[in-house]
């Protein structure tokens, strides 16, 4: 049986969801959640050499991508999008600014407003981005047919469906 974002599970088999994990048996070298974020961070780190050639580092590609390929354009769009805080948002900038990937203008209808561009130098850092990516992640899925790649991103997304929802229902709870 292919499984989709779409496809719903029979009752008896969403009642069973709660078996997986128990108190009493929990191991978290086997939880979902341990195994993503060790995946993850060797994920991040092998980004991060890989990149290492061209100066950019784990906290300074993401924000570049996302500007090269227009997800924000403004500090307060690119700090939502990187989930950080202004704060640290303004140091990264700071730092991309300093080495002349991006420039910083304040919008002239409202000063609050900071716009942001990447430069003609930061469009060449960013550029081996993809193939970076693209490096690592085919990597991580050696062995792995078409079909099963197809399976594992569908169980992602709907682990990410899923925890989208318990989020807004802690959300609304609070």
């Amino acid at each position: 049986m292919k499984a989709t974002s779409k496809s719903r599970p029979d009752p008896a088999a969403k009642a069973r969801a709660s078996e997986f994990y128990n108190a009493e048996t929990y191991a978290p070298s086997e939880s979902v959640g341990y195994l993503m974020r060790c995946i993850m961070t060797i994920v991040s780190q092998e980004i991060e050499r890989e990149l290492e050639p061209s100066g950019l580092t784990n906290a300074q590609w993401v924000p570049l991508f996302k500007l090269s390929l227009g997800s924000a354009t403004t500090g307060v769009e690119l700090a939502r999008e990187c989930e950080l805080d202004a704060g640290a948002i303004t140091r990264l900038l700071d730092r991309l600014e300093a080495k002349g990937l991006c420039r910083r203008e304040r919008s002239s209808e409202d000063r609050r407003v900071v716009n942001l561009e990447i430069t003609n130098e930061g469009r060449r850092a960013v550029k081996v981005v993809p193939q970076v990516l693209s490096s690592v992640q085919n990597q991580l899925l050696d062995g792995f047919t078409v079909d099963e790649w197809k399976s594992l991103r569908e169980f992602l997304h709907r682990i990410l469906d899923n925890a989208k929802s318990l989020q807004a229902r802690s959300d609304s709870h609070a």
